[in-house]
């Protein structure tokens, strides 16, 4: 790995009390910006975290959703996702960047019984050290956003660095640099904050006046989200069928929800971002109410 040893603050499964090397200097927290107002959900972020990373996952089958894959996988770090709710009998897109959120108080560093497997870096990044990673899994059930995946082939757990190889040479994540919208934003924590605020603003000033950050406090993680529309629960429909294991199972793992927040945030997330269903149960032409 880029970073040196005295860049690392954090250890999993080391005494709590034994101060941690501290780095050689300062290393500014950074974070990630993501405008869903701007995204286009081109998927050019999944694709260049594949490339940059080496890995390739497997192409899904065509279920009627644009989500491919269906969900995060140990080799596939970062996914859109894609819903689609009802408002004033308009369709409206709510598309979002998924991946790990590099938690301020990591849930899954916290949970991981093998030294060194998981370690957080000075400037916030969560990383994983796959050479000590036992395959246990307790990290995946720690992490509040059900991020972390095992590998069946070397049994052991991957999820997103935030391209902390690039960032120690002083250049942005992958994802970030691709976009072509200029979507996803990378920076110092303030310099994100201060951004934020004022696409905020300016979404306000023309007429979205529910547009914020979505930063909720306890979590303290490296991404945020710049929404125009508000937390609200959708209304789900039915999902197309398809062949057996083509739908994966989306429900998010209910235990250790108290790590970094993890309820809140995870409650607002399910009700705004909700899985993408398609309402295929009644007949192409005809209304509702309508019998044959």
């Amino acid at each position: 790995m880029a970073y040196q040893s005295q860049d690392i603050i954090r250890r999993s499964a080391t005494n709590g009390f034994t101060p941690a090397p501290q780095a050689r200097d300062h290393q500014q927290e950074v974070a990630k910006l993501i405008d869903v107002t701007t995204c286009i959900g081109c998927k050019a972020c999944q694709v260049a975290c594949s490339e940059w990373n080496d890995i390739r996952d497997e192409v899904g089958h065509n279920v009627g959703v644009y989500d491919n894959p269906a969900d995060l996988t140990a080799k596939s770090w970062t996914v859109m996702r894609f819903s689609e709710v009802e408002q004033n009998d308009k369709l409206e897109w709510l598309i979002r960047k998924d991946g790990c959120m590099h938690c301020a108080d990591p849930g899954c560093l916290k949970a991981c019984p093998s030294e060194g497997a998981i370690i957080q870096y000075a400037n916030g990044i969560v990383d994983f050290q796959s050479e000590q990673c036992i395959g246990c899994g307790y990290c995946i059930a720690g992490c509040p956003f059900d991020v972390p995946r095992l590998n069946p082939e070397d049994n052991r757990v991957y999820k997103c660095t935030l391209c902390v190889d690039r960032v120690t040479v002083g250049q942005e994540p992958a994802c970030v640099k691709t976009c072509p919208t200029g979507a996803i934003h990378f920076g110092s924590k303030e310099d994100m904050k201060t951004l934020a605020g004022e696409r905020v603003a300016e979404l306000k000033t023309r007429g979205y006046d529910n547009a914020g950050l979505y930063d909720p406090a306890g979590v303290g993680g490296t991404p945020r989200h710049v929404r125009a529309a508000p937390c609200r629960q959708a209304e789900s429909v039915p999902r197309p069928a398809g062949k057996p294991g083509d739908q994966p199972d989306r429900q998010v793992l209910e235990r250790h929800l108290e790590t970094a927040g993890g309820r809140r945030l995870r409650r607002d997330l399910r009700s705004q971002y909700l899985p993408l269903r398609r309402r295929r149960s009644e007949p192409r032409g005809r209304g509702r109410g309508q019998s044959a």
